[in-house]
């Protein structure tokens, strides 16, 4: 059975193509009031600050309290580009292998991945290969990555330098960024690349809004915030 990816409104993509499926009928409701659905997931070894990451992006706050993910879980966040309602449907996995089969399960469906390993641990930067087959193996083949070295606030105890993270991802075909979840360093802006490298990947594969892809009205960046409203013609 055909596995389908992205969701605008009605419509749906196949797993091998961008051609559009219909999709089943929804019922309309707030949750459901956007123009394009992502499906993104931040997947690496176990304690690299995925979860932090993640409440830092959606919620803008942060604990230095640890602890482990259990399987699976996830944020919705909305944002806008020319005036497309597009939601984040942000999956956070566990690390741990023997969570691996669950959240191996997740991959399907997802556009882009966050790999994020922890700049004061090797251990986690050497398994970014193993993470990066994954995808390969249980993904589809437009799904985009972005390599994170995140914890970079903790200078001193760094093990992994920028050049090596940068060389790494340069290999796998990755665009690279060190972040961090405790000083909010890069992380906004991982997403935002990532998300600005799937509409390319959609402008290129199918003909699609403009709006969203391409940035017709000029140089177009994600926000928050929605657009102001339009203001009625007035002739009095």
């Amino acid at each position: 059975m055909e596995k389908t990816k992205i969701c605008r409104k009605g419509w749906m993509y196949s797993r091998t193509s961008w051609e559009p499926v219909m999709a089943a009928p929804q019922k309309e409701n707030a949750d459901q009031n956007f123009d394009y659905m992502f499906k993104l997931l931040i997947i690496g070894n176990s304690s690299v600050g995925k979860t932090s990451f993640l409440f830092r992006y959606a919620d803008d706050s942060f604990t230095s309290a640890f602890v482990s993910t259990v399987g699976i879980d996830f944020k919705v966040k909305t944002v806008y580009k020319n005036d497309k309602r597009i939601k984040l449907q942000i999956w956070d996995t566990a690390g741990q292998e023997r969570y691996r089969t669950i959240t191996t399960a997740y991959y399907r469906g997802a556009m882009g991945f966050i790999l994020m390993y922890d700049i004061t641990n090797e251990e986690s930067f050497g398994a970014v290969q193993d993470w990066s087959t994954q995808i390969k193996t249980y993904s589809w083949d437009n799904a985009q990555v972005i390599l994170a070295g995140n914890k970079c606030d903790m200078e001193e105890e760094r093990v992994v330098s920028v050049e090596s993270g940068k060389l790494l991802a340069e290999q796998l075909g990755f665009e690279f960024f060190e972040t961090s979840a405790k000083d909010n360093i890069n992380v906004k802006q991982t997403f935002e690349r990532l998300v600005d490298i799937i509409c390319d990947k959609m402008s290129e594969s199918l003909e699609t809004d403009p709006a969203v892809t391409t940035g017709t009205q000029g140089n177009a960046r994600l926000t928050d915030n929605p657009p102001p409203l339009q203001q009625p013609n007035c002739a009095c």
